[in-house]
């Protein structure tokens, strides 16, 4: 599995990014959010039931992501069209501010090391990554149990001071210093 101090996979994905029709796709690459930092989460299916409380979590905090230059990404090995019929289903998903990318072919979260052993489906891994491409923080959960978006944000404002914080320092609140 890549780890911390890796270089986030290149990839190539086609992404719903909206319901309005004629607007519903859109390709995402590595290189789409160039200079940002990107918060990548994996899911292991849609049309499950822990799946869309983390995905509508995470779009309902992308505006507060995006105010720390940080893109939101969700991926899971789903189509794009199973994605947007769920998006178009499930009414916590139909407005969702962030991109669902298909990883039809499980290359990225193969590359990633992610892939459930039993099942091939990706595990509920979130990936917060530089704006140089390097993996800044990695968490993996197992299947059944969802993750904690605000602890996501936590982390990626603590990465971002480039400072020591300390055990459950919250943005806003002061670092520490090595002297």
């Amino acid at each position: 599995m890549l780890t911390v101090g890796d270089r986030f996979p290149e990839y190539r994905l086609t992404a719903v990014v909206s319901t309005a029709p004629g607007r519903e796709f859109a390709e995402i690459s590595s290189e789409s959010y160039g200079g940002k930092w990107r918060v990548l989460f994996f899911w292991p299916m849609d049309f499950t039931f822990v799946c869309p409380t983390e995905i509508a979590e995470f779009g309902q905090r992308t505006a507060d992501f995006a105010a720390r230059g940080t893109q939101v990404l969700g991926v899971s090995c789903d189509t794009h069209w199973v994605h947007l019929a769920w998006r178009n289903q499930h009414p916590a998903l139909r407005d969702l501010a962030c991109p669902m990318l298909a990883d039809t072919k499980r290359e990225l979260a193969g590359a990633l090391g992610i892939l459930h052993k039993g099942t091939g489906v990706p595990l509920r891994a979130t990936y917060i990554v530089d704006p140089e491409g390097i993996i800044r923080h990695v968490s993996v959960n197992d299947l059944d149990v969802g993750r904690n978006v605000e602890e996501t944000f936590r982390l990626l404002a603590a990465f971002q001071t480039g400072e020591l914080t300390p055990c459950n320092w919250k943005p806003g609140q002061a670092t520490l210093s090595a002297a």
